[in-house]
């Protein structure tokens, strides 16, 4: 199955503050390009879905090679951004919907949930009796995921779907862990100020 990556990355930070996908992570990397390095690590097809005014941050991704569509729906909240990055992979047996604040899951476990995709209609990573992210979909629930709207995501086609979920047991805490605020990165070590001189 050729199933990839849908990362949405379009959202306000109205939490944070601050554009967080450009927050720095203690490593270096910003939290999108993190997010980014663990899908590329995963071997999967990658689409970024960016907010219609992001046109420097489009030009930096696409110099890189990371695919990515600006989505003039993003102000309608996720659901309507997913809704319109769905229409760009039609092409895909099925796809995993991940979320650009997340840079911790896994490149294993995106792996895992898109292999479960073979068994399922819906795969969704569980850790600790808990599900997380990423989501995946085949691709006859394209139509659906294309027809949402608002800001629930794809919470009413899990729903609708219920006794279609495959949930995978991952070994993942990361799953679960996002960025919202500011205080959700963790600490960047001080810089070593070398051996005091006389």
């Amino acid at each position: 199955m050729n199933v990839g990556v849908l990362l949405l990355a379009a959202g306000q930070s109205g939490r944070f503050g601050s554009d967080k996908r450009v927050a720095r992570l203690p490593g270096g990397d910003t939290l999108l390009d993190a997010t980014i390095a663990a899908v590329r690590d995963a071997g999967l097809p990658l689409l970024v879905c960016l907010r219609p005014d992001d046109d420097a941050l489009a030009a930096q991704l696409r110099a890189r090679g990371v695919d990515c569509v600006p989505c003039a729906r993003a102000g309608e909240g996720m659901g309507g951004t997913l809704a319109e990055g769905v229409a760009h992979v039609r092409h895909w047996d099925g796809v995993l919907v991940a979320l650009a604040d997340m840079p911790w899951v896994r490149p294993a476990t995106y792996r895992g949930v898109a292999a479960m995709l073979a068994l399922a209609a819906i795969a969704v990573p569980v850790q600790g009796r808990r599900r997380g992210h990423p989501v995946g979909f085949r691709a006859e629930l394209f139509a659906e995921l294309a027809a949402l709207g608002g800001d629930a995501g794809a919470r009413r086609v899990l729903e609708r779907h219920a006794r279609q979920v495959f949930e995978a047991a991952v070994d993942d805490p990361g799953i679960h862990r996002d960025v919202d605020r500011a205080t959700d990165l963790p600490p960047t070590p001080l810089p070593s100020s070398g051996p005091e001189r006389d």
